[in-house]
């Protein structure tokens, strides 16, 4: 069988190949890309012939699950497979499993890294010592005490969870599963909206999670509240999110995730908002987690060859 890494995963060429070699049963074929590319007829041209791909975020429609007549394994470096054509894999009988977990340690830091910059304005004070100002204006806000609202309790909420009350957040929770969490409180979304201090959205991209956060949802949240968005772009409105910014409705936001993979253009409504940070898909992405990624992918292969598959997505 041939092996496929259609893309680069983030770990230096030579400790992936050794990891692979480890992982994986001597009699597979492992072909490994260092570059990108993202057009279909490029993709089919790399995976025409391979049993196994392995892909991070590439862009695997139906016309290269179509193109790539041999293909039975997608292990997806990635927790989430909203790129993925997941109704031609079913019908072609294409087996994709994901990393879910990886990430769940990098992404909440970063979470805390977006909610501390804004509440303590770093990025404005940062500007304002170099240009020989003072803290005037810029007097921010502590976490003890605050309202933090999080918004899906995967494991990626339930660690922002743990930490926002190490802080000294009391914290609510939305979420389809209601858990049994000490010093977490879950209650109806508008209910989260209205009493949070901070809102973080940790919900996969869904028919149901689309659009989640509009218009109607932002004007529930209070003026001093800030929404944090290391999930999904589409799980929020970003028209309405820019408008409720630009017009006082709430204080900030920090945004991780856009409607497409970076470059993001200039002219997004929410890189010409008021009060916004904004990371270009960082959240998973930290020296750690890419190996913990990359031990994820490799396992998935060896176990799906073994007859024991793991973290199939359905």
């Amino acid at each position: 069988m041939k092996l496929v890494i259609i893309e680069p995963l983030g770990v230096e060429q030579g400790k992936l190949l050794s990891m692979a070699q480890e992982a994986l049963p001597e009699d597979l074929e492992t072909v490994y890309y260092d570059t990108r590319v993202t057009g279909t007829k490029e993709l089919i041209e790399r995976g025409k012939d391979a049993d196994i791909i392995v892909v991070s975020n590439l862009p695997m429609n139906s016309e290269v699950i179509e193109g790539c007549k041999n293909l039975k394994l997608l292990s997806v470096a990635f927790t989430g497979v909203d790129h993925i054509a997941m109704d031609t894999c079913r019908k072609n009988g294409v087996t994709v499993c994901n990393c879910a977990g990886y990430s769940t340690v990098a992404v909440a830091d970063l979470v805390f890294g977006m909610v501390i910059s804004l509440y303590r304005n770093i990025i404005p004070c940062n500007a304002a010592v170099r240009n020989e100002g003072t803290k005037d204006g810029l007097v921010g806000f502590e976490l003890e005490g605050k309202k933090f609202g999080i918004v899906g309790t995967g494991a990626i909420g339930l660690r922002t969870a743990k930490i926002a009350r190490a802080f000294g957040c009391e914290v609510y929770a939305y979420s389809r599963t209601v858990k049994e969490i000490e010093g977490v409180t879950y209650v109806p979304l508008d209910e989260l909206l209205s009493v949070c201090d901070i809102v973080s959205l940790h919900t996969p991209l869904t028919p149901e999670t689309k659009g989640l956060i509009g218009k109607k949802e932002l004007s529930m949240m209070k003026k001093s509240a800030i929404l944090i968005n290391t999930a999904r772009g589409p799980v929020v409105d970003s028209d309405a999110l820019a408008n409720a910014l630009n017009s006082g409705a709430i204080a900030g936001a920090a945004i991780d995730v856009f409607e497409t993979e970076p470059p993001i253009k200039k002219e997004h409504p929410l890189l010409n908002a008021k009060n916004v940070i904004a990371t270009p898909h960082i959240a998973f992405a930290t020296k750690e987690a890419l190996v913990k990624r990359a031990v994820i992918v490799f396992d998935n292969v060896a176990k799906w060859a073994a007859g024991d598959v793991q973290n199939v997505m359905k």
